[in-house]
């Protein structure tokens, strides 16, 4: 057994999301959110490197060595998923190990809104479910995934770093593929793809202009596309891609973004009012004429209000999911007030006033 699922396991057993190993620290847990230390000893340079050097494979290792940062899955003995990240910074090796659950979640038991299954049933477009880092993007993918090879006959192509969730096919064939195992980039694994006659297509990170320019071809071209943007919000999500491309496209991708952008989703995730788990609040964006008209003539800035008044198709702003959620006890209310934008709503809510003396005097909360 390799040593370091000795604090893999421990931090299962603790069910945390996320287990930190740096140089100069104990062990530190990720629990509902919250960055906790084990009691244990700070780790040494040597001792870190040798535990992961136990779980890496021969190339891996020659790439870690050349400078280069890992992302990859491991299976521990006890036949535990997780994903990797390893780097380097200024006291030696980090790593960061995030469990990954062996079943796949389904929408019903993430208690997603109804609108997460209505846009797959789209049979071409692109859906892009959006947040910063550690918001449960992956997580709400893969129910996707889900319920999409459960409900409909499809050939379904997964491209991902690294592979998290391993889905079985059942009415669909479900197909992943790996970055840096199967594939040499996500814009080389879409061109791949589109000779293997898929129906969907799932982009695990749409993080540079060839990537997001491939999606949208696959998308225009009859297939449904999921992807992932490190955006907070419909708005920024649209702003984002047209300047990711170059400014000669940017008709085009205004004019594929109103034909072939099917749905925005925003996540954050709240911690449940016991403080034992988090629940994930959703701004959706549905594409309708308005909005594509909006995008069309360079007016994305309306797009918020179409959202606050769009709620018989499913649509809501982050604030209104923040509030359906406290009033509902699915959410702590000092921990959406964090997140919301107009906190004006929430203050009766709130439990902690020292939140709302520090919103008083306008300090960062």
């Amino acid at each position: 057994m390799a040593r370091i699922d000795a604090f893999l396991k421990l931090g299962l057993t603790q069910n945390c999301s996320d287990i930190h190993l740096a140089v100069g620290v104990p062990p530190l847990l990720r629990m509902h959110g919250d960055l906790l230390p084990i009691k244990f000893r700070d780790l040494g340079a040597e001792e870190l490197d040798s535990y992961v050097n136990e779980i890496m494979t021969e190339s891996q290792r020659d790439r870690f060595d050349s400078g280069e940062d890992l992302d990859f899955s491991y299976v521990s003995e006890d036949d535990v998923r997780y994903r990797v990240n390893l780097f380097r910074k200024a006291t030696g090796v980090g790593a960061t190990f995030r469990f990954i659950p062996t079943d796949v979640p389904t929408l019903e038991s993430l208690n997603l809104p109804q609108v997460c299954k209505d846009v797959c049933d789209n049979h071409q477009g692109m859906v892009l479910v959006t947040g910063s880092t550690g918001t449960g993007k992956s997580t709400t993918l893969a129910a996707m995934i889900d319920y999409l090879n459960r409900h409909r006959n499809l050939n379904i192509i997964s491209l991902e770093d690294p592979i998290e969730f391993v889905h079985r096919s059942a009415k669909s064939q479900v197909i992943q593929r790996e970055l840096g195992t199967h594939l040499t980039s996500f814009a080389d694994g879409i061109r791949s793809s589109l000779r293997e006659d898929p129906d969907v297509i799932l982009v695990g990170e749409m993080r540079d202009a060839e990537t997001i320019s491939m999606a949208m071809t696959a998308a225009e071209t009859g297939h449904l596309v999921f992807g992932t943007l490190h955006t907070t919000g419909a708005v920024k999500t649209i702003d984002r891609i047209i300047d990711a491309l170059p400014s000669d496209q940017r008709e085009q991708t205004k004019a594929f973004l109103s034909q072939s952008l099917k749905a925005v989703m925003t996540q954050n995730l709240i911690k449940t009012p016991d403080g034992k788990g988090r629940h994930a609040c959703l701004e959706v964006m549905v594409m309708t004429r308005a909005i594509a008209n909006l995008i069309q003539t360079d007016q994305n800035h309306q797009i918020f209000s179409q959202l606050q008044t769009g709620g018989d198709m499913g649509m809501q702003t982050m604030d209104q999911a923040l509030l359906d959620a406290v009033q509902a006890k699915h959410a702590d209310p000092d921990h959406a007030f964090r997140f919301a934008q107009d906190k004006t709503l929430f203050q009766k809510f709130v439990t902690d006033t020292a939140i709302l003396r520090r919103v008083d005097l306008q300090e960062p909360v």
